[in-house]
């Protein structure tokens, strides 16, 4: 199994979405991820791909021999043709685990 990560995004190959995941309305850009410091964007730029919600949980689906993961702040992901399970990053906090804000 394969997994990236490009800041606090770490997506991990998976073998299959769960079947009642929803599938997101996109238009050829996926928004993975907003940065809540500086409002860039964690984006897969793809017309062969596609992201699922499932129980606060994001699946995507790359139907495509590569596509690029961009955030302005980070290198480029090529990520091949496969199915992911997309996880934020978190940090302790005193209070309680937080994600990392980007």
């Amino acid at each position: 199994m394969n997994s990236y990560r490009q800041g606090d995004v770490y997506l991990e190959s998976v073998k299959s979405i769960p079947k009642n995941a929803i599938p997101r309305k996109t238009t050829g850009k996926i928004v993975l991820a907003d940065g809540e410091a500086t409002g860039h964007q964690h984006v897969l730029d793809s017309l062969n791909a596609t992201a699922y919600d499932d129980a606060g949980v994001t699946y995507l689906e790359v139907q495509e021999a590569l596509a690029m993961l961009t955030h302005q702040e980070h290198a480029p992901i090529a990520l091949p043709r496969g199915k992911y399970r997309m996880t934020r990053q978190r940090e302790y906090a005193p209070e309680a685990p937080r994600q990392v804000t980007d």
